[in-house]
């Protein structure tokens, strides 16, 4: 299979997966007062916005990674599904949180840790990816750029570690964990797009 082909079904499932981010944010209903029924969806607005960038954020890193590929392998395919499994979940859980989060019930620490655990679970499987890309070497990653790489996931991921851990004291606490994490990896690391 040819890495076009690989990153073109991905691209569409990426894109699936953010639109289906913004079906979940309900439009307030024709009576009352539209700015207080809007103000009252904060956990939808919140929710998405880092469901949006965490996406969006795989999808480059994605697209890092598969530049870099100088070939593919069954395993790799594999490993990619694994992957978009995990991303195609993130609308559910943005939805689980967010609902929950609106409600303010004692469900909604458990909704925090399903929504952390998709992250964590989403961040592991890509990291798959990079490992079984080095291993066989399906790319040229120096030994010490692999260092840097396994050093920057386990921060990472740490800090998805953190958010579940989080999401049983606090889920909004959790949530602003999981945001500051999808920012943590806008920065390429020691990998630049050439």
């Amino acid at each position: 299979m040819s890495k076009a082909r690989l990153e073109a079904f991905s691209d569409g499932v990426f894109a699936v997966a953010i639109t289906l981010l913004v079906l979940e944010i309900a439009v307030p209903g024709e009576e009352g007062d539209l700015a207080h029924q809007v103000g009252q969806l904060w956990p939808s607005f919140a929710a998405y916005a880092v469901s949006f960038l965490t996406i969006g954020i795989i999808w480059v890193n994605h697209h890092t990674m598969v530049t870099g590929f100088q070939r593919l392998d069954r395993t790799t395919l594999f490993l990619n599904l694994n992957l978009l499994l995990w991303v195609v979940l993130i609308p559910w859980s943005t939805a689980l949180i967010a609902e929950h989060l609106r409600d303010g019930g004692a469900d909604e620490t458990f909704a925090a840790a399903v929504y952390a655990a998709n992250f964590l679970v989403m961040g592991f499987s890509f990291f798959a990816m990079w490992r079984h890309a080095g291993r066989a070497h399906l790319v040229a990653i120096p030994p010490g750029t692999m260092r840097a790489l396994v050093l920057r996931n386990t921060i990472g991921q740490g800090g998805y570690v953190i958010a579940f851990a989080l999401a049983w004291i606090s889920a909004p606490a959790s949530l602003i964990v999981c945001g500051i994490v999808a920012v943590y990896y806008i920065h390429p690391g020691p990998l630049r797009l050439r």
